[in-house]
C-alpha cells in the first residue's frame, strides 16, 4: 500500500435473524457473520436454515456484501457425520465466503465435504501469540480472529508477525466475556451448558459476595461492553487488521443498524470531529451496555469490570412503581413504540422478564407491568430497560428490503449428505503415564521422576521451576506450557524453551495447539496436547497428529459416555485429567476489588477463589475434580495417560469436603 492509498478495513456485522441481517446490509456493512441452527457458538440466537440463508447470501452478494458462517463450536464425539453433512449442503446451496471455526477438526471435515471458501479461525480457538499465525496458515486458514483482551501494541505485534496470505480480524464493539475466549468452563462446570458449545448461561454476570455470606453482593465478574469507538483511528495504520468486527448475534436490528453506521463513520472520516461526535451519539443510542475501551490503550487501560455498577444492557426507561391496589407499573421517561422490547430487571432476578409492546406509550405515560409467569412480583424501584427499538424509519427500510426478498424463491434443502468422514486406525504407539502436575517440583519427587506408573512428573514451565529441578532430572519431567501466552510473552517462552532444552528437557505438554509454532526445531522433542486444548473428537486428534503431537489429553468437560467413546476412534493415544483443581476460567481482566486467595460466594453459596499465575488470574471452584472412581472404566476404554493437577490448597478452604465429576453423569449441551 503506497502513501496515497487509504486502508479501509471491512465493517463486519452480526446477524442472529433475518431482520438483523437486512439491517446490516441497509447500514452498509461490508460483511455479515451468522450461525446455522446447529454448530453455532450463539445457540440462543434464532439463527438460519439453509434455504433461507441461500436466498439471503445471494441478496448480499449482489450488493457486494460478504457472508461468513460461524461453525465455531467444540466438536464432540459423534459430531463428525452431522457436521460434515451440514457443511456439504452449505457448500452446495449457500456458498458463503468463509467458515469460522473454533475446533481444528472442522478444518479437515470442511475440506472433505467440498467446502472451497475461506477458513477463519475463531477467537474461541485462542490464537493469542504470533507463532499461532504461521500454524494457522499451515492448516489452511486465511484469517485469525484476535482475542478481545489485546492492547494496541500487542495487536501491532501480531500484525508484524502475520505471514503473507493471512489477515487479522479484531472485535471493535460488543459484549466482553470475563474469561479469555476458549478458556472458560464456568457455565459447563455448573450444569453442562458449555460456552464452547454456544450455550453459556453467563454465570459471570451474576451477583457474588466476598468475605462470606455477609459480604455485599456485587457484579464482581460482569464486564461492560467493549466500545473502541473514537480510539479506532490507530487501527487504520495496521493494514493486516483487515476486519473490524461487531459482536451481537443475539441483538436486534436497531443495535445492528446503529453500530454499523457508527463504525462506518469512524472508519471513513477518521479526522472529522463532527463525524466522530455523530458516531459516538449513535453508539449511545444502540441499547448496549455501558462502554469501555478495555485494555486497548496500553497507557490508559479502562477497567471493563466495575463491581459496584450495573452492567445490564439497554436504556433505562423507568422504575417499577406500585399503585394503591399494589399493581406494578412504570411511568416512561421516553416515548415507547409498538414492537419495542423491554426487559424488566436483570437476568438473575427471579422476576426478570422481557415484554414486547403492542401499543405506543408516550413519555410520562403509564405502562402496567405483568406478573412474572412464576408468580413473582417485581419489587418497587426495579429497573426497566429498553433493549430493542422498532423505529418507523428503520422499519420502512427493512420492509422495502423484505419486499425485494419476498419476490425470490427460497430453494429447497438438498438431500442427506453423501460425505463419509474419515475413520481413523487406532494408534500403534502407546504413552502410559500417571503424572502429578505441579507448579514447582515437590520435595522428594526428583528421585522418582520418570520411573514408571505413579512416578511421572509434570511441572508448569517457568524459569523458577526449571532452575529448581536438578539437571539430571530435567529430561525425565514433562514440562507443561500455560493455557494462554500473550504476544509480549512469546519471546520469553521461546527463550525459556531454549534454556529448558539446553538443560536436557525433551518432553512438553502444549496447552494450546498453536504452541507447536514455538518449536522450530522438533528434533529429539516429544510433544503432547494438553487438556486445555479442549480436544473432544477423533478428527481434532488427527489434526494434532499432523501438527507433530504423539498423544493428547481430552477435555474433561465431556460426559462419561462421550469420554469413554473416544480412545478407540482416535489415531493417537489419549489421556485425561483424573483429578485436581480444574479452573472455572482464566482471565486477564480481574477487577481491582476482587481479592485473591479469599472465598467468593456464588448466588447459591458455592465457593470460588482466585489465584494469579504470571499475567493471568485463574478462577477455581472450591472443590476438586475427581474421576478416580471411574479410572478402571477409562483404562478399559483405552486411556493410557492420566494426570492430576496439584495446586496447593488455599488456607481458608477445608480439604476434601466436596469433589466433582464435572459432566460425567450428564450430557454436555
Amino acid at each position: 500500500m503506497n502513501s496515497t492509498e487509504t486502508f479501509r478495513p471491512e465493517i463486519m456485522a452480526p446477524a442472529g435473524d433475518r431482520a438483523s441481517f437486512l439491517a446490516a446490509v441497509a447500514a452498509g456493512a461490508d460483511a455479515v457473520y451468522l450461525g446455522l441452527k446447529h454448530f453455532s457458538a450463539r445457540m440462543q440466537a434464532k439463527n438460519f436454515g439453509l434455504g433461507e440463508l441461500a436466498t439471503l447470501v445471494d441478496f448480499a452478494h449482489e450488493r457486494g456484501v460478504r457472508v461468513y458462517v460461524a461453525m465455531n463450536v467444540l466438536l464432540k464425539p459423534g459430531d463428525a457425520q452431522a457436521a460434515s453433512g451440514l457443511i456439504e449442503r452449505l457448500a452446495l446451496m449457500v456458498k458463503p465466503d468463509a467458515l469460522i471455526v473454533q475446533d481444528l477438526g472442522l478444518i479437515s471435515l470442511a475440506r472433505q465435504a467440498g467446502f472451497e471458501g475461506e477458513i477463519h479461525i475463531s477467537t474461541l480457538a485462542n490464537a493469542t501469540h504470533p507463532a499461532a499465525l504461521n500454524v494457522a496458515k499451515a492448516l489452511g486458514a486465511t484469517r485469525v480472529v484476535l482475542p478481545r483482551e489485546l492492547d494496541l501494541d500487542e495487536i501491532k505485534l501480531m500484525a508484524e508477525s502475520c505471514p503473507e496470505g493471512v489477515e487479522l480480524e479484531l472485535f471493535v464493539h460488543g459484549a466482553l466475556c470475563h474469561c479469555v475466549s476458549g478458556r472458560c468452563w464456568w457455565s459447563s462446570f455448573f450444569g453442562g451448558k458449555s460456552g464452547l458449545r454456544g450455550r453459556c448461561v453467563q454465570p459471570c454476570r451474576r451477583l457474588y459476595r466476598q468475605g462470606g455470606a455477609k459480604g455485599k453482593p456485587e457484579r464482581l465478574f460482569s464486564c461492560q461492553d467493549l466500545s473502541l469507538d473514537v480510539v479506532t483511528k490507530p487501527l487504520l495504520n495496521v493494514p493486516k487488521v483487515s476486519s473490524w468486527k461487531i459482536e451481537g448475534r443475539k441483538k436486534g436490528p436497531h443495535y445492528v443498524y446503529y453500530v454499523v453506521s457508527a463504525y462506518r463513520m469512524l472508519r471513513d472520516n477518521p479526522n472529522d470531529a463532527t463525524a466522530r461526535k455523530s458516531a459516538y451519539s449513535l453508539l449511545e443510542q444502540a441499547l448496549g451496555r455501558p462502554g469501555t475501551h478495555g485494555r486497548f490503550l496500553p497507557q490508559r487501560p479502562f477497567p471493563p469490570v466495575r463491581p459496584s455498577q450495573e452492567t445490564a444492557s439497554g436504556f433505562l426507561v423507568g422504575q417499577v412503581k406500585k399503585d394503591s391496589g399494589n399493581k406494578s407499573y412504570i411511568q416512561t421517561r421516553m416515548d415507547l413504540l409498538p414492537g419495542d422490547l423491554l426487559r424488566l430487571g436483570c437476568e438473575d432476578d427471579a422476576w426478570h422478564q422481557t415484554m414486547p409492546l403492542r401499543r405506543r406509550i408516550p413519555k410520562g405515560g403509564r405502562l402496567d407491568v405483568p406478573r412474572h409467569p412464576s408468580g413473582h412480583l417485581p419489587p418497587a424501584k426495579a429497573p426497566v430497560f429498553l433493549i430493542d427499538r422498532r423505529e418507523p424509519e428503520l422499519m420502512r427500510i427493512l420492509a422495502d428490503l423484505e419486499k425485494e426478498l419476498s419476490a425470490r424463491k427460497t430453494p429447497s434443502e438438498k438431500e442427506a449428505s453423501t460425505v463419509t468422514p474419515t475413520v481413523f486406525e487406532p494408534p500403534t504407539r502407546h504413552l502410559r503415564l500417571d503424572m502429578g502436575v505441579y507448579r514447582a517440583m515437590p520435595k522428594g519427587a526428583a528421585k522418582s521422576a520418570g520411573k514408571g506408573r505413579g512416578g511421572d512428573t509434570g511441572v508448569w514451565l517457568e524459569r523458577s521451576s526449571l532452575l529448581d529441578v536438578p539437571r539430571p532430572v530435567t529430561p525425565r519431567v514433562w514440562w507443561w506450557l500455560p493455557p494462554v501466552i500473550w504476544p509480549g510473552e512469546e519471546e520469553r517462552y521461546r527463550n525459556l524453551l531454549a534454556e529448558a532444552r539446553e538443560r536436557g528437557a525433551k518432553m512438553f505438554v502444549l496447552n494450546s495447539p498453536w504452541q507447536v509454532g514455538l518449536f522450530e526445531n522438533k528434533e529429539g522433542v516429544r510433544l503432547v496436547g494438553g487438556p486445555f486444548c479442549n480436544l473432544a473428537s477423533a478428527d481434532t486428534a488427527a489434526q494434532y497428529a499432523e501438527l507433530g503431537m504423539e498423544a493428547a489429553f481430552v477435555s474433561p468437560e465431556l460426559s462419561g459416555e462421550e469420554l469413554l467413546s473416544l480412545p478407540r476412534k482416535s489415531p493417537i493415544p489419549l489421556g485425561i485429567v483424573l483429578g485436581g483443581f480444574w479452573p472455572l476460567g482464566i482471565t486477564r481482566i480481574l477487577a481491582e476489588e476482587v481479592r485473591v486467595e479469599e472465598p467468593i460466594l456464588s448466588p447459591r453459596g458455592e465457593v470460588a477463589w482466585v489465584r494469579k499465575f504470571g499475567s493471568n488470574h485463574w478462577i477455581f471452584p472450591g472443590w476438586e475434580l475427581d474421576l478416580a472412581a471411574h479410572r478402571r472404566e477409562l483404562e478399559q476404554a483405552g486411556y493410557e495417560t492420566f494426570a492430576t493437577l496439584r495446586e496447593y490448597w488455599p488456607k481458608f478452604l477445608d480439604q476434601n469436603t466436596r469433589t466433582s465429576v464435572f459432566n460425567w453423569d450428564q450430557g454436555l449441551l
